[in-house]
């Protein structure tokens, strides 16, 4: 289910008018980053890894919008890295992967 949503926001990402496409080559890598960190981390914290994939998807659903609402999407990447808290030591490819997802989610909304 995880890997099933990652690929759903690979599509959204590769569908998105409003990402210039040097940004979006850059999300897509990321995110196949991201599917096979989070599919490891799975095995041990399924619970975890879901809601990485789950607030990624929000982030992505707000950074795609046409008509962004002011704030959602600083609040959606805020709960994206919020998501990896405490993995800094035993994942740090995961939260290095999730922290410049956010860092690119972030220009995309400017």
């Amino acid at each position: 289910m995880i890997q099933e949503r990652l690929d759903e926001i690979q599509t959204k990402v590769q569908g998105a008018s409003n990402i210039p496409d040097e940004t979006k080559g850059q999300l897509l890598a990321l995110i196949a980053d991201l599917k096979r960190e989070v599919g490891a981390l799975a095995a041990t914290h399924n619970e975890q890894a879901q809601a990485i994939a789950h607030y990624t998807d929000v982030t992505t659903r707000e950074a795609t919008r046409p008509d962004k609402q002011p704030g959602e999407l600083d609040a959606a990447i805020e709960e994206l890295t919020a998501s990896v808290g405490g993995f800094e030591s035993t994942h740090p490819k995961l939260t290095e992967i999730v922290n410049r997802l956010a860092v690119t989610f972030s220009g995309v909304g400017i």
